[in-house]
């Protein structure tokens, strides 16, 4: 059976906000030429709308703002600015639950490695999107590979900045994972610590505490941080730690927290698996809805 190929982005319909101004959809192009294209010099956000309303949008934006300065350049326009067109955008495609794409580059005007006469662009695309992996993959815990290329160490690049170049080695090790029959890939530090997955964090769960890696040179997602603070508030332990391959199989459970991911069980990494995920289930159903009956249904499952 022949695999159903999404429809290109490039082919979508609707609007997209740029550079200050409602674009249709197939009208947002960019020269060949970009800076952004040919030497990575953009940063970007992952955003979900739920409900109309973006999660933690204010949090989003200023780490998009400060992923540019440490990229050396200023984003042309305001927070305020920014979020007040997200939310017309959502308003004007009529997406009510769906994923929001921020994005700012630098232009055209200069190809070198030098660049700080080039503009800043800022574009902002948004689409209905229910899950970043199938319900299947969801209900039974996705699986990863362990990948061969490793997050750098914190001196070889701006690691706390959202930024493009960021994702090759990701792009890299996701491709390998998939060929492999796996759904994602485990990635490890230069020191071989275990850091997170491609384009999300990793939590394991024993003896009702949450293990997981110190963010300190991969980025301290957003997501990452709701679901500690929403352990925190259930008197749950949250561990921040280095968490070395060998102890995989001493843990009950494994989820990836991430904007796309959201909450995902983690059903198999290489060759060890993972049968249970109470917990893991739970605090998804808890972060999804953030309401006091996922609440006490969390803590009925402990």
């Amino acid at each position: 059976m022949t695999p159903l190929i999404p429809l290109p982005f490039d082919q979508r319909t609707g609007w997209l906000w740029l550079d200050g101004e409602f674009v249709e959809w197939g009208n947002a192009r960019l020269h060949v030429l970009t800076h952004g294209l040919h030497y990575a010099s953009s940063v970007f956000e992952g955003e979900r709308a739920y409900s109309g309303q973006v999660f933690r949008l204010e949090e989003h934006t200023q780490r998009l703002l400060e992923s540019a300065r440490i990229l050396d350049f200023e984003i042309p326009f305001g927070a305020q600015e920014i979020e007040c067109a997200t939310h017309a955008l959502l308003n004007k495609n009529s997406i009510v639950d769906g994923y929001i794409r921020p994005i700012a580059w630098r232009g055209s005007e200069q190809i070198s490695t030098a660049a700080r006469a080039s503009r800043i662009h800022l574009a902002i695309a948004a689409w209905e999107w229910p899950r970043y992996f199938d319900k299947s993959a969801h209900q039974a815990g996705i699986s990863l590979q362990t990948a061969v290329w490793r997050r750098p160490p914190p001196c070889s690049s701006p690691f706390n900045a959202k930024a493009a170049s960021h994702y090759m080695i990701a792009t890299l090790s996701k491709h390998a994972a998939e060929r492999n029959g796996f759904d994602d890939a485990l990635m490890l530090d230069w020191r071989g610590q275990v850091a997170e997955a491609t384009s999300a964090n990793l939590f394991f769960v024993r003896d009702r505490e949450l293990h997981t890696p110190l963010p300190d040179c991969f980025l301290n997602g957003i997501t990452r941080q709701a679901v500690i603070a929403l352990a925190s508030s259930l008197d749950l332990r949250v561990i921040e730690r280095a968490i070395l391959p060998e102890e995989l199989c001493q843990f009950d459970e494994c989820f990836l927290t991430g904007t796309a991911v959201e909450v995902c069980p983690v059903g198999r990494i290489d060759d060890h698996r993972y049968q249970k995920f109470k917990l893991g289930k739970a605090l998804a159903n808890a972060f999804r809805e953030q309401t006091i009956t996922h609440k006490k249904e969390l803590e009925h499952v402990m």
